[in-house]
């Protein structure tokens, strides 16, 4: 059965009118286009701007799976739209200066990608959790991430009827897998909800939407841009060979931090299936999907690098995220009353 998510807490004046509006209207109202537009020429770091984000992920909700009581005509309505470009707007000039200037050579996409990746320096924090994590950092850890993984590679999947040729059948050879290979207990998502229960966790999709700070939804909501817009295709690849190309080992060290706390197999098996096959995803998304987009359409050499980019930025300032509240010994989370279903 398709479960669909309730509206979530507003966290401002934008996601206030905008929850307001979807609720109870089939217009935007003016006060609602009116903070649109202040939050798009807003001056505050809107990577980090809950309201910003928040509403962002509610506009990008609708393509997903919707809201209970929202119309499902408020996907394509003009006015949202156009709202959600100002916003748009203000989100990827943050992450540009996220991630500063990407530079791009005559090498192969692949080899470029590789050394990308090799010069992150951001904190690792698989390597924290696997070695001193605590039960309830884990439960905080969990409840950030589960604003994408209980979506699990829906972000990208928008892009495949953007691609032709080689790029396109490798895409849709890893997307397979994120989807259990046609097994719906096996597909990621679900692995990672059952990973939640055993933490008791409510995994219901969404369910934890309004605990998760503004960091969780800027990761998903740039997956989200590059995704549903075609002249972010290169992007989009670029930032889902990211993901495989970094996920194995941490991966590796998230399953041996759980056994560390005495969980087994039933629980580790979301890190352990990542472990395997972002293995084998790396070599199909850096050198048969990108590599192939790239000779298709050289001009899109810089946007895979700077959806790779983005990417690894984006995990460190989650992780900066969580381990400044944990050294400073406080929750990671948003002030709310038990996490537990």
């Amino acid at each position: 059965m398709l479960v669909i998510m309730r509206l979530p807490e507003p966290r401002g004046p934008l996601s206030e009118a905008l929850v307001s509006d979807l609720a109870t209207r089939t217009e935007l109202s003016p006060a609602t286009l009116e903070q649109a537009r202040r939050a798009a020429a807003g001056p505050a770091e809107a990577l980090t701007d809950d309201d910003l984000q928040l509403a962002l992920a509610v506009c990008y909700e609708l393509h997903y799976r919707g809201f209970d009581g929202v119309s499902d005509d408020w996907e394509w309505n003009p006015a949202l739209i156009g709202a959600r470009a100002g916003l748009e707007r203000r989100h990827e000039a943050a992450l540009r200066d996220l991630v500063g200037d990407v530079p791009v050579t005559d090498g192969p996409i692949d080899q470029q990608l590789t050394a990308l990746i090799a010069a992150d320096d951001g904190p690792s924090l698989s390597s924290y959790l696997s070695k001193q994590g605590s039960l309830e950092q884990w439960r905080e850890y969990l409840v950030l991430r589960s604003v994408y993984h209980l979506k699990e590679a829906d972000p990208h999947t928008f892009a495949i009827p953007r691609l032709s040729g080689r790029a396109k059948a490798a895409m849709v050879e890893i997307q397979a897998d994120e989807y259990g290979g046609g097994s719906a207990e096996r597909m990621h998502s679900e692995l990672f909800a059952g990973l939640m229960r055993d933490l008791d966790l409510d995994a219901g999709y969404g369910a934890l939407w309004d605990e998760a700070p503004a960091v969780a939804f800027a990761s998903v909501n740039t997956m989200s841009l590059f995704g549903l817009h075609r002249r972010r295709r290169g992007a989009a690849l670029g930032h889902l060979t990211a993901v495989e190309m970094t996920s194995s080992e941490p991966s590796r060290r998230y399953s041996a931090g759980l056994r560390r706390l005495g969980f087994d197999e039933r629980t580790t098996v979301f890190y352990d299936e990542h472990v395997e096959a972002d293995a084998v995803h790396e070599q199909i998304a850096s050198v048969d999907m990108c590599g192939s987009l790239v000779a298709e359409e050289p001009g899109l050499a810089a946007d895979v690098l700077f959806g790779a980019a983005t990417s690894l930025a984006l995990d460190g300032l989650a992780a900066t995220h969580l381990l400044g509240a944990w050294q400073a010994g406080r929750s990671a989370l948003r002030p709310q009353a038990d996490l537990a279903a």
